[in-house]
């Protein structure tokens, strides 16, 4: 029997998840604040379009999620026509926004109480891992839920796999934004003294990157930045938001993060220079303006 799956939310990352669970042979719904994403989403894959979330969820085995952040998830999970309100005992709710592990938990809680499964699932690999179906899925939740989902979002991934209980996925994602934001500045670093240097910037990371400092920052970032090329995915606006998740649970559990805390600040200078839909890598452009003063 074929499954009914349900995608809430057609951003960037959620846009190309749906295709493919469409293409993969589910029957995919699609829901989205602005319609004519939606309309669009099935003018190209085919599937349903549905204009509220209590009709987009009505009948479905799966509801897959990718939304904004903590605020945006609850409203469209239980405000008063939201998605749980809408969802029969035994459906599958699987959340790929990045958030906070408490909201996570939170609406553990609550689906529980509805007979409904909740995995906090949030994802990493940026636009190109989600149009290519090469995302990594970190998830928290109940064993048995995870179980009967972990089908479903292998259709998007190249990994998926529980980390623990609810909010397990969310606090791995959030490691994951730490390693990268201490990347980023370092390999931002590494070209802006490269070319001081009187380097060519290109030669050394082709040494380097075969040794002990690759990443997958400088294979697939370094020549972006140096043609200073910032609209390459996940935007500046967006990491500051992850960070301060980051932060702020640092601050409940007692975690040192001296450095990420430093990143985001420089995060908050680009901002400040305009740069707020850059991408990530946009550290260095950063170090070139503090240069030129």
């Amino acid at each position: 029997m074929v499954k009914q799956v349900t995608f809430l939310g057609l951003g960037v990352m959620g846009y190309p998840m749906a295709g493919h669970l469409q293409k993969a042979g589910y029957e995919v719904t699609v829901y989205n604040r602005t319609t004519s994403k939606a309309e669009a989403w099935v003018k190209e894959y085919g599937g349903k379009l549905a204009l509220t979330l209590a009709e987009a969820v009505k009948g479905a085995d799966f509801v897959m999620s990718c939304v904004g952040n903590d605020d945006d998830l609850r409203q469209v999970c239980t405000a008063e026509n939201g998605a749980f309100a809408g969802m029969t005992a035994g459906t599958i709710f699987v959340d790929h926004t990045t958030a906070s592990a408490e909201v996570a938990r939170e609406l553990h809680a609550v689906a529980k109480e509805q007979g409904v499964g909740f995995l906090d699932a949030p994802i990493s690999g940026g636009q190109a891992g989600a149009e290519n179906g090469m995302l990594t899925v970190m998830v928290g939740g109940d064993v048995d839920i995870y179980d009967k989902a972990e089908a479903v979002m292998d259709v998007y991934a190249r990994s998926v796999k529980r980390l623990g209980d609810s909010g397990a996925g969310q606090l791995t994602k959030m490691v994951n934004q730490i390693c990268i934001g201490g990347l980023v500045q370092a390999l931002s670093e590494g070209l802006h003294f490269a070319k001081k240097a009187g380097l060519d910037a290109e030669a050394v990371i082709d040494v380097i990157s075969k040794g002990a400092a690759q990443s997958w920052q400088m294979e697939n970032r370094y020549k972006t930045m140096l043609d200073n090329h910032y609209d390459h995915g996940f935007a500046v606006d967006w990491m500051r938001k992850d960070l301060g998740i980051c932060l702020q649970e640092a601050d409940r559990n007692g975690a040192s993060l001296p450095v990420t805390a430093l990143v985001d600040q420089f995060y908050k200078d680009v901002q400040k220079q305009g740069g707020s839909r850059w991408d990530t890598s946009s550290l260095l452009a950063r170090l070139e303006k503090l240069d030129r003063e």
